[in-house]
């Protein structure tokens, strides 16, 4: 059975993460959906890339997170997670996926 591409899995997560958070204003909750999707996208990674590649995509989903919440002050809190969960899905496409359906 083929597995999912990843960069829908992460932007599963961040957006998802955000939006469980949000929703129920349990934080905990809106970070247990992110560790999920992030664990996933991290182990996929780390069978389909190289150890190097796939720190720096996990790095990146991690650093989306953070970068999130700065951004939000400037954007809006929507808006700034949808810019990071766009840039991460988009590294996780070009850095993953594409190769291995390419």
């Amino acid at each position: 059975m083929p597995s999912l591409p990843s960069a829908p899995i992460a932007a599963a997560g961040l957006l998802g993460g955000y939006a469980t958070a949000r929703f129920t204003k349990n934080r905990r909750l809106g970070g247990a959906v992110l560790a999920a999707a992030g664990t996933i996208t991290h182990l996929q990674w780390r069978h389909t890339t190289t150890p190097r590649t796939a720190t720096a995509l996990t790095v990146t989903y991690l650093t989306a997170f953070g970068a999130s919440h700065p951004l939000a002050k400037k954007l809006g809190a929507w808006p700034s997670v949808a810019v990071v969960t766009a840039a991460t899905a988009g590294a996780a496409w070009v850095l993953s996926d594409r190769r291995r359906n390419g």
